[in-house]
């Protein structure tokens, strides 16, 4: 039990930064993305009152470059954690070596909906107020 603690923390660390990344990107989903969609959908009245029970959110808003510099950071630095420890050798032992490939699959896949959730903020954001 204690060779799959130490053979796996590299990749355990790499899904909690990865997991981190992600709670940085939604942020800039909850700043953006969802007062423009609701807006978008016509319930104005609902983001009135939604800003009203929350008003973190009109910060979150007015600080958007922080919360996106903030979100690209965490970002970068999980992706290169991954790309590091994409070839640290996984135990001989079957079951933790399948217990590290899972790692590494989650770790991949959690930093890839955090990069689409910032992509998908940062286009909110940034793009639709120029072009509209």
């Amino acid at each position: 039990m204690d060779e799959l603690h130490s053979a796996n923390a590299p990749l355990r660390r790499n899904v909690g930064v990865t997991f981190l990344a992600l709670i940085a990107s939604s942020g800039t989903l909850i700043c953006c993305v969802l007062p423009a969609v609701m807006v978008a959908l016509g319930a104005g009245a609902a983001l009135a009152g939604l800003v009203t029970a929350v008003p973190q959110l009109i910060w979150l808003s007015e600080h958007k470059a922080g919360v996106f510099g903030l979100a690209f950071v965490m970002l970068a630095l999980s992706g290169l954690l991954l790309w590091r420890a994409r070839s640290l050798p996984c135990p001989a032992d079957p079951a933790l070596a399948h217990t590290c490939a899972r790692l590494r699959r989650t770790s991949v896949v959690l930093w890839s909906f955090a990069l689409l959730c910032l992509m998908v903020g940062s286009v909110f954001a940034f793009l639709l107020p120029v072009v509209a």
